[in-house]
């Protein structure tokens, strides 16, 4: 164990050689958030570690291990556990105080062994995705179709249940949660079929926990109606992918005034070489300016082996802001 006297000298010649002492992940993320230059780029990945039938402290255990291992700079935690599933329709449901309640302990325990040194977001799949997970895709678009006041009573027990998961969250130490929104996108729904079957309720678990500093918006699709979520949502990050989609950055910073995720390529971030890999991130930033989060547009594939990972770190950590 290091004594005080060795720690407060080690500080002190620090700043006698001239050099700044580096960053908590949490501090850096901060800078952004306050629209003022941290000393690198504040960097995060994530993928599925397909522990949905593990205990939650084994899915705290996985995903602490994934932050040290790479160094993130956000905890961006991943949520599998299925919602519980009634025993007759699909639909027949009840509002739940705690519809997960493995992952809240995995929470509980990822921030208490964080210690504020690094901001956690909760995923949250929206209501709409949870109820084609508890029936099917297939079934959903044929409720909307034929049944939509039955459909929309299940949405509103689904976000009812996840505005009380939110909470927890939030009250779990998180610092906002990531909502993914995968049907705000031509190849599922109309404009107006999202404005009607989704937009209400997503709008809702935002406003659960309007105060978290990183409540982010993940933009799933390649035809997103991305003008949709500029502005009117309690949520300070924008994620979306520039490359499948085909948006610029650039487009999006003159529409969004808040924090902006994203940059790489997440379909080919395992074939990108070196120099793509900086090149991605750094023409994204110039885009985005600082208040920029650098990111896959997406989860990495879960195949990836730590040698692919570690070139992500390398093509950060090598380069300044």
């Amino acid at each position: 164990m290091i004594s005080r006297r060795a720690f407060l000298f080690g500080s002190a010649a620090a700043v006698f050689c001239g050099r700044k002492p580096e960053l908590t992940p949490r501090e850096r993320v901060d800078l952004v958030l306050a629209g003022k230059e941290p000393d690198r780029q504040p960097f995060s990945f994530w993928y599925h570690f397909l522990d949905e039938n593990e205990p939650g402290e084994k899915h705290a255990e996985n995903t602490l291990a994934f932050h040290r291992k790479f160094g993130t700079d956000i905890v961006k935690v991943m949520s599998d556990y299925p919602y519980p599933r009634p025993e007759d329709a699909w639909y027949e449901l009840e509002a739940l105080d705690n519809p997960f309640p493995e992952q809240i302990k995995a929470l509980e325990i990822i921030n208490r062994e964080l210690a504020g040194s690094a901001h956690s977001i909760e995923t949250i799949f929206n209501p709409y995705k949870v109820a084609e997970k508890l029936s099917s895709p297939e079934e959903v678009a044929r409720m909307k179709d034929e049944e939509p006041e039955k459909l929309i009573e299940a949405l509103e027990i689904i976000t009812e249940s996840e505005c009380n998961h939110a909470r927890k969250a939030v009250a779990a130490g998180v610092s906002g949660v990531f909502l993914a929104i995968a049907n705000a996108d031509e190849t599922v729904l109309t404009r107006e079929e999202y404005v009607k079957f989704s937009e209400p309720f997503d709008k809702r678990i935002f406003a659960a926990v309007a105060d978290a500093p990183l409540n982010t918006m993940h933009l799933h699709g390649d035809k997103v109606y991305l003008d949709l979520f500029y502005s009117g949502w309690d949520a300070t990050v924008f994620h979306y992918a520039t490359h499948s989609t085909g948006v610029p950055i650039s487009e999006v910073r003159r529409n969004f005034e808040g924090v902006i995720m994203g940059g790489w390529d997440y379909k080919r971030i395992l074939e990108l070489s070196n120099e793509e890999l900086r090149r991605q991130w750094q023409e994204a930033r110039a885009q985005a300016g600082v208040k920029f989060l650098l990111a896959p547009g997406c989860s990495a594939p879960n195949e990836s082996t730590d040698e692919q990972l570690r070139r992500l770190v390398n093509a950060v950590k090598g380069s300044r802001v």
